[in-house]
């Protein structure tokens, strides 16, 4: 194994961590400063969180019977809910390529890791989904809806049969679900074996490392057993309060990334060697067609962009990147040397 790699981003234009690029506007941090005073940093945070979850319930819209489980990101979300229901021996099923932690954290506790390869244009292979269920039993199957790194919406109706196929626990993952119009909250009440994963860091709250699972309190108190005790902290759950206060900022931030993604496609599809997918998340996937991908990773980067590239990943990502949207200026910079370099500048 090798641990996850962050690449150093100093000096370059960062897009490839699907990061909102926008900085809140003006006024609004000190506000936040201001809500921060009086938090007592000698105590330990409230062990369940219980003001943000309301906070959440009504911001988000997932109230009714379902409950929250917070955790540090989605990473130790997925970290838990591995721990809780499977255990050593057991068996996760997911689409491949997907979210990495997936399979990583799989490796972590000691369980059997299944990656049912998508189709040759990044849908989901509902037929071999399907065997995978039926010949390993998984306890758990990972969909992340839409998917990392391809950034497209699986079909809806295959979710649905997978969920229903499905003896174990059926996670869908929705991280991107500010850019994606669409999603599995008001399915849960017919399922009893659905919970829905997401996370505040995409929205433009990335340095709060929270996420949070919405599903029935019959599974998620199970769970809780395995959370470790003060997971969110004090002055994080007193930020998202304030942020989720202001979540039009966040909405309007949201639609403004789509207008450039949008923008973004558009001119990359234009690009002769270039052919990227289409994306309902705030990343565009592109396979380069003329230039090798890890060479042309590195021009990038000699004109200060940082993408992401795959290596020897697999998966039919070889010959991809996967690039980030960004602010307007960073877009223009990003799509004038991409063009710059494949006309050998």
């Amino acid at each position: 194994m090798s641990a996850y790699h962050v690449p150093d981003s100093t000096g370059l234009i960062k897009l490839d961590a699907m990061e909102n690029p926008y900085p809140w506007p003006d006024g609004m941090e000190e506000d936040w400063l201001d809500y921060l005073r009086g938090v007592p940093l000698n105590r330990y945070p409230d062990p369940s969180a219980t003001s943000l979850k309301n906070c959440l319930r009504g911001s988000l819209e997932a109230a009714g019977d379902n409950e929250i489980l917070l955790g540090n990101g989605s990473d130790e979300l997925i970290q838990i809910i591995q721990l809780g229901a499977v255990g050593r021996d057991g068996v996760i099923v997911a689409p491949v390529p997907s979210f990495v932690m997936y399979e990583m954290t799989a490796r972590f506790v000691g369980a059997k890791f299944v990656g049912v390869p998508l189709s040759p244009d990044f849908a989901i292979d509902e037929d071999a989904m399907l065997r995978a269920i039926r010949d390993h039993r998984p306890s758990v199957v990972f969909l992340a809806y839409p998917n990392n790194p391809t950034g497209n919406l699986f079909d809806r109706g295959a979710i649905g049969r997978i969920i229903n196929e499905t003896k174990g626990l059926v996670v869908v993952d929705e991280a991107y679900h500010a850019f994606a119009g669409t999603s599995f909250v008001d399915e849960l009440a017919g399922y009893d074996n659905l919970i829905v994963m997401r996370t505040l860091s995409k929205l433009g709250l990335a340095g709060l490392r929270l996420g949070y699972v919405i599903g029935p309190a019959e599974l998620l108190d199970e769970f809780e057993k395995v959370r470790m005790p003060y997971n969110i902290s004090a002055l994080t759950q007193r930020t998202a309060e304030f942020a989720l206060g202001r979540l039009d900022v966040f909405e309007h931030q949201a639609s403004r990334i789509v207008a450039e993604r949008d923008r973004v496609y558009a001119h990359l599809d234009a690009l002769e060697g270039i052919a990227p997918y289409p994306s309902k998340t705030n990343f565009i996937l592109f396979r380069s067609n003329r230039l090798d991908a890890p060479a042309l990773y590195d021009r990038l980067v000699e004109h200060g962009i940082l993408v992401k590239g795959f290596g020897d990943h697999g998966s039919g990502l070889d010959h991809c990147l996967r690039v980030t949207v960004g602010t307007r200026r960073e877009n223009d910079v990003f799509m004038a040397a991409l063009a710059a370099i494949l006309s050998g500048r």
